[in-house]
């Protein structure tokens, strides 16, 4: 079939037309023109599409069978045309949009509820896991947009970019009835002799790898899930590290206490996109950046290349 589409519409108005003369009219031609566009198509297809004739031309048997061909091929076309104005104009399309565990438990879900009252046309998937598969998964072309929090040091992938959003203070959580439970904040240090619930066996892989505490925390259980790692806490087993957009989400029998100014650890969260953005992805980027800002306690938050 031929590659040019542009000669099915010429086809397809001389065959309405019953005229080179007349198609040429309608669509802004010369009536040479139409004849070459035509004879062009008719070299392609290897057989002639009209018989001329005094008056006018009608379609031959091989012109016949190419007519329902070259409408699917213009309906095709114009559907296209109007999904792509769907896209650009956000009344359609799909975006495709991953996040960190704990960034699912606020920022994200404030987020996507804004962006579908905005943008109710355009669907949204929406997959959780660790930030380095989200990274991997932009790198792929299997997501338009994540939120990620990306290890201190590492490198950014090739063909990826990250947007700052916020600097993520982290808090301390307790057992209901600890001791040190009421206390508006904590330095570090005062949990030496706590047990640390942590989720990796590594401590440079997980939250308290930005910590400078001073001292080597005790680190007997490991618990990779967050609702174990709560779990936990609240039995009493041990003492963690919570994400300040997680705190909402924190069961009632665990109290969160803040870290001292001089000790909290932050965590960079970024939205993630590749180098060609969707139209959908960046306004998402925006409904994202309006939702930090908004967060309740987000006054506590240095937004991301802004904290000291």
């Amino acid at each position: 079939m031929p590659q040019n589409h542009g000669l099915y519409d010429v086809f397809l108005a001389v065959a309405r037309d019953g005229s080179f003369t007349a198609a040429a009219r309608a669509l802004g031609y010369t009536q040479s023109a139409v004849s070459r566009q035509v004879q062009s198509l008719e070299d392609e297809i290897g057989a002639a599409l009209f018989e001329r004739l005094p008056r006018g031309v009608r379609l031959t048997d091989a012109g016949r069978v190419l007519l329902p061909h070259a409408e699917a091929v213009r309906d095709r076309l114009a559907l296209a045309r109007t999904e792509l104005e769907a896209l650009r104009t956000l009344e359609g399309g799909l975006l495709r949009l991953g996040a960190f565990s704990s960034a699912t438990a606020s920022l994200v879900p404030r987020a996507q509820a804004v962006f579908r009252e905005r943008c109710p046309g355009v669907a949204v998937t929406r997959t959780e896991g660790p930030s380095a598969k989200h990274l991997g998964l932009i790198v792929a072309g299997e997501e338009d947009l994540a939120v990620v929090a990306p290890a201190v040091g590492a490198a950014v992938p090739e063909g990826v970019t990250l947007h700052p959003l916020l600097d993520e203070p982290m808090l301390v959580a307790l057992p209901r009835g600890h001791a040190l439970g009421g206390r508006r904040a904590l330095r570090l240090g005062e949990l030496a002799d706590e047990e640390w619930i942590v989720g990796r066996e590594r401590l440079e892989d997980t939250l308290f790898r930005p910590v400078a505490a001073g001292f080597p925390p005790r680190t007997g259980l490991i618990a990779s899930d967050w609702i174990a790692k709560l779990g936990a806490v609240a039995a009493g087993l041990g003492v963690t590290l919570v994400p300040a957009l997680a705190a909402a989400s924190v069961r009632r029998d665990v109290t969160l206490v803040r870290v001292h100014p001089d000790d909290v650890p932050y965590r960079r969260v970024c939205a993630a996109t590749p180098a060609g953005a969707t139209v959908a992805a960046l306004a998402f980027l925006g409904v994202l950046r309006e939702t930090v800002e908004a967060l309740p306690g987000s006054r506590g938050f240095p937004r991301a290349g802004r904290a000291g």
